[in-house]
């Protein structure tokens, strides 16, 4: 049953580059585990990897989520950001209280 909001919401850089590093007709999933510099980390993966979850309606038809990182993502935005050094996806998340400098571990 799809809600009328969504979990977290893509940007439509971040939609564009998921679907195009995904397997055809698979998603992508995004979880939450505990580890890093501020206490947990985001986990990107194929969903499909991961049979046994029960992940979320998806998001824009390309992304998934853990019921358990809701609790810890919930309102978030998604980007995809091209810089001279690189690019990279970003979460906006407005639970964070703090992060490291890698960009991949935050505390809530």
């Amino acid at each position: 049953m799809q809600t009328d909001r969504a979990i977290v919401t893509l940007t439509s850089e971040a939609k564009t580059y998921l679907q195009s590093v995904a397997e055809e007709g698979k998603h992508i999933s995004l979880g939450v585990k505990s580890g890093g510099c501020s206490g947990f980390e985001y986990v990107w993966s194929n969903a499909e990897d991961y049979p046994d979850v029960h992940w979320s309606d998806p998001i824009d038809d390309i992304l998934v989520v853990d019921p358990l990182a809701e609790l810890y993502i919930g309102g978030s935005e998604i980007d995809y950001i091209k810089e001279l050094g690189g690019s990279y996806l970003t979460i906006r998340n407005p639970m964070q209280s703090s992060s490291c400098g890698c960009g991949s571990s935050f505390g809530v």
